[in-house]
This record gives C-alpha cells, sequence and structure tokens, in this order.
C-alpha cells in the first residue's frame, strides 16, 4: 500500500475513530486511553491485514512529534499555576502546611514505588517472559515500581476540569501533589535510565556527549536568565518554544537517555512569566488529540498480541489493586492537609492513583531501553487504561456524602 494511504488510513484508526468514540461516549472516558485500546484490541485479535501498512512509517513520526509536545507541555505545567483549573493565581502554602504537604508528595510516591518494587522483584520476576532484557532482576522491579508510583498530571488536569469547581479544595489538592509527582517521575526516570547504562556512559564520554551535557547546561542557564525579563515581547516566547524543546530532546537522545526526557526538561526551564503568556492547555490538547493518538496507538497495536491473555490481565489487576492501595494508605498515612476528614484524604488519593499517559510515555521509554520485558509493557499499558477509567468515578463515589461547597471552595450547611 502507497505511503500516504497507510497514512491515512493510520490516522483514521487512532485519531478519527478514537476522537469519534470518545464524542461518542460523551467524553466520559480520557481520550488518551481510546487509542491505546484500539490498539490492544488490533493487536490481541490480529484483524489488521499486514498489507494495510499500519503502523505506518510517517504516523510513527508525527506520533512521535505529539508525544514529544506534550512532553513538553508537561514540563511547561511545572513552571505555572495558571494551567490549573480554577486557580490562576494559586497562593504559595504557609510555612508549617508546605512542609505538611511535601511529606504527603513524598509519602504517595515513596509508599507506591517500594510496595510495586517489592512486589515485582518477589513474584513477577519468576514468572515466563518477564524478566527485563537488559538490567538484571533488581532494574526490571524499578522500573515497574517507577511506573506504579505515577500520577498523571495532563490526564488528571482534563479529570478535574470534568469534575468542576464544586470539590475544588480537593483537586487542587491533587493537582498540587500531581504536579510533584510529575517532575520526580521524570527525574527517575532519567535516574534509572543512567543507572541502567553503568558507567559506560561517563567512561566512555566523548565530545559529542560533553557538548550535549553542555546544552543541558545552558538550557537551564537560560531558563534563569530570562526569568529576569518579566514582559517579553510575543514573537521572542513563541521562538523560544521550538530552541528548548528541540535542545532539550537532543541533549538527552546524545546522553543516552531518551528524548522524552529532554522535551520535559525543555519545558520545565522556561520561566513560569513567559509560561503564562502561552496557550498551555491548548498546545496539550493539539497534541494529544491531532498527533499523540498515533504513538498511543502504535503502542498499543505493537504489543505482542500472544501476551495479551488472561495472565496478563491478571497481573494487570493484581498491580492495579496494589498501585490504587498504595495510594489510598499513603494519603491516610500523611494527608496533605490536616483538615481533611478520612473520606476526603481518600478522594485525594483516588485522584492521585490515576496513571494515564503518564504511565504508558515512562513505560514505553523504559521498555525501548530493555528494562521492561513485553510482558510486563502490556501489563503496564492495560494498568493505565484501567486505572483512568476508574479515577473519575471512584472519586465521586468517595465525595457523594460530603457537604458541598460553593464555588469559592467554603462549605455550606
Amino acid at each position: 500500500m502507497p505511503a500516504l494511504t497507510a497514512l491515512a488510513l493510520d490516522a483514521l484508526i487512532f485519531i478519527g475513530l478514537a476522537w469519534a468514540v470518545w464524542r461518542a461516549l460523551g467524553r466520559s472516558i480520557p481520550i488518551a486511553v481510546i487509542p491505546i485500546v484500539i490498539g490492544l484490541l488490533l493487536a490481541a485479535t490480529g484483524v489488521l491485514p499486514a498489507s494495510w501498512g499500519v503502523p505506518s512509517k510517517p504516523g510513527d513520526q508525527i506520533g512521535f512529534v505529539g508525544v514529544l509536545l506534550l512532553a513538553f507541555t508537561a514540563g511547561l505545567e511545572t513552571r505555572q499555576s495558571a494551567h490549573l483549573p480554577g486557580a490562576p493565581d494559586a497562593a504559595p502554602l504557609p510555612h508549617r502546611q508546605a512542609l505538611r504537604f511535601v511529606a504527603s508528595a513524598g509519602m504517595a510516591l515513596l509508599l507506591p514505588f517500594a510496595v510495586g518494587t517489592f512486589a515485582a522483584h518477589a513474584w513477577l520476576a519468576d514468572l515466563p517472559g518477564w524478566a527485563a532484557p537488559r538490567g538484571g532482576a533488581w532494574m526490571g522491579a524499578f522500573a515497574i515500581g517507577l511506573c506504579i508510583a505515577v500520577s498523571a498530571l495532563p490526564v488528571l488536569i482534563g479529570i478535574v476540569r470534568e469534575l468542576g469547581p464544586l470539590h475544588r479544595p480537593l483537586t487542587q489538592l491533587a493537582l498540587r501533589i500531581a504536579v510533584i509527582d510529575d517532575a520526580v517521575l521524570w527525574a527517575g526516570l532519567a535516574l534509572l535510565l543512567l543507572v541502567a547504562e553503568g558507567g559506560s556512559l561517563l567512561a566512555g564520554a566523548s565530545p559529542l556527549h560533553l557538548l550535549a551535557a553542555g546544552v543541558a547546561v545552558l538550557l537551564a542557564a537560560a531558563g534563569t536568565l530570562a526569568t529576569r525579563m518579566r514582559a517579553p515581547p510575543a514573537w521572542l516566547v513563541w521562538l523560544s518554544l521550538p530552541l528548548f524543546l528541540l535542545a532539550g530532546a537532543w541533549a538527552s537522545t546524545q546522553l543516552g537517555l531518551h528524548a522524552l526526557l529532554g522535551a520535559y526538561f525543555g519545558g520545565a526551564m522556561v520561566p513560569p512569566a513567559w509560561t503564562r503568556r502561552l496557550p498551555v492547555e491548548r498546545l496539550g490538547q493539539v497534541a494529544l488529540i491531532g498527533l499523540a493518538p498515533l504513538f498511543f496507538g502504535h503502542s498499543g497495536l505493537k504489543i505482542d498480541g500472544s501476551v495479551l491473555g488472561w495472565a496478563s490481565l491478571q497481573a494487570s489487576l493484581v498491580l492495579l489493586v496494589l498501585a490504587v492501595g498504595a495510594k489510598l494508605v499513603a494519603v491516610l498515612l500523611c494527608p496533605p492537609a490536616s483538615t481533611l476528614s478520612r473520606r476526603d484524604a481518600l478522594a485525594v488519593g483516588a485522584l492521585l492513583q490515576c496513571k494515564g499517559l503518564m504511565e504508558i510515555v515512562a513505560a514505553t521509554i523504559l521498555r525501548d531501553h530493555g528494562l521492561l520485558s513485553e510482558h510486563a509493557f502490556a501489563a503496564l499499558v492495560t494498568l493505565a487504561v484501567l486505572s483512568t477509567l476508574l479515577t473519575g468515578p471512584f472519586f465521586r463515589a468517595l465525595v457523594r456524602r460530603r457537604p458541598q461547597a460553593d464555588t469559592d471552595g467554603h462549605q455550606t450547611a
């Protein structure tokens, strides 16, 4: 089949069909998971003829550009509060509350990571086909633990917007924690990949490696210097975006990491005063709806259909129980605010257990570097889908009996 025809069919399946299903379901399911489900179904059934040329090479490239833009906007979102629904000028927390909040965010990351890591090492590592191709049993377990600890910031923002202003105090707490989770996720990914490379990266450092490291340092310095320019012209802001994105992606690729890590880093280096002048949400939506579905659909489609069976579903369900349970226990042990009731703390945990596309991106990076097997990748993708679908209904069930709040976040009798 001609390349252009294959690309058109590719886009029709993973962009057009996914969008139509999303609208037909009343947007009740996050659009990020629909192309993944389509890809998983096609991989499991094998009904897509190979002669159709799907996934197409141009589709792979377009999808990768889309997910690069998603990673970049996720980096932008970590440096500003304007993207948070109902919180255009979120005030900083008092010192004592800030310490409690950071402790809660740390617990919400560390407990699921520890539970996921030890469960993966004790149980999953011995299952047929689950051993990581490289790095050994512990590195594979760390990779699964990192995916279990993820909270999906971009998808969670969309879910919170759909929930509306009624439960804003709880949703804002969850989003603030998810911002921290998102930053730690990317830092953890970078660290895990560096450890997986061993000493080879440093021992065999070439002039190109040194240049890439210098570019990363220059990005950070440029972001710091740019904060002094409070009102930059719009043309300069827009001109800087592709420079930060491309420089970050190139540097991380040359350092043996993943381009998505550099794209996120590049976005995080753009000063908050600059990002507030950007339509970050619109950029993210363009990537999420018009480009990245090809990436996520192909991720599902490229999974070996033979690993999608009852055993994989069982593993996904067990990991789902561990991920949800660990998040809920974490917020109960260390709530992000002292005024939260137990039910409210559980509601925050219900939002934080959302995996969404960030887990799929993380799992894709780890699989590409040999730290996840195909069985583990398939189970984690299924976990991400189930977790995301669970988020909205789970949160609503927990807050159903909560006293109603007005749009300013004050409870009413």
